[in-house]
């Protein structure tokens, strides 16, 4: 029995994933919001969030073939895999971004543009620090719980932003450039469903406190 149990994934295996998981999604979150800035290299930081995007998927696959693999888990299995599918959401949702952007060949970002990606970078940040506090559930819930707290506020803001941007975009371009208001309201969309993704990280970590505390 012995020689089997070494076989299995050790449990401490799902949160280092998490958190590489987690470093992936700042990375990205980091070159989307550079992109965003005036005279950018977008190419260059595409292809980060693109890399970024890859290793997050290769890292949400090793989760769940662990999740198979694994007697014991730390917490429900669907929980993991709610946990994870979410992550992987978040940053295949900057992925859309960049691609985007690059099918029409954007060079050039509205203000409001920028200020939600500034956002996608503070939810980056703050899901970075939560991660790891799921190693020990019940004595941090209250910081986990803060942590989702504080995103549903970033989720919020990037709702008014989305907003504004489309207003903005439709006062510029509604009546004389309609292709432009067009594009520019996929990026806002695209932008919006970050944060979107970025809330559901949150609440999930926050359901499985819920459920162990």
């Amino acid at each position: 029995m012995r020689w089997f149990q070494k076989l299995l994934p050790r449990e401490d295996k799902f949160f280092d994933l998490f958190e590489s998981h987690s470093r992936t999604l700042v990375a990205a979150a980091d070159a989307l919001d550079a992109l965003f800035q005036p005279g950018s290299d977008v190419a260059k930081l595409a292809q980060i969030v693109v890399d970024k995007e890859h290793e997050a998927d290769r890292i949400a696959r090793e989760v769940m073939e662990s999740v198979r693999r694994t007697f014991i888990t730390p917490f429900d299995r669907s929980d993991i895999q709610d946990l994870i599918q979410s992550m992987d959401d978040a940053i295949d949702q900057m992925q859309q971004t960049v691609k985007t952007i690059g099918l029409f060949e954007l060079r050039a970002f509205d203000p409001i543009m920028r200020e939600m990606t500034l956002l996608a970078v503070e939810a980056a940040g703050l899901t970075v620090k939560a991660v790891p506090l799921l190693r020990e559930i019940v004595s941090n819930a209250g910081a986990i719980n803060a942590y989702a707290e504080a995103v549903i506020q970033l989720e919020g803001k990037s709702d008014s932003l989305y907003t504004d941007g489309l207003r903005d975009l439709f006062h510029r371009h509604g009546n004389s450039d309609p292709m432009a208001f067009i594009i520019g309201s996929q990026i806002y969309e695209h932008l919006e469903k970050v944060l979107d993704r970025f809330e559901d990280v949150a609440e999930r970590a926050n359901g499985i406190v819920i459920e162990h505390v």
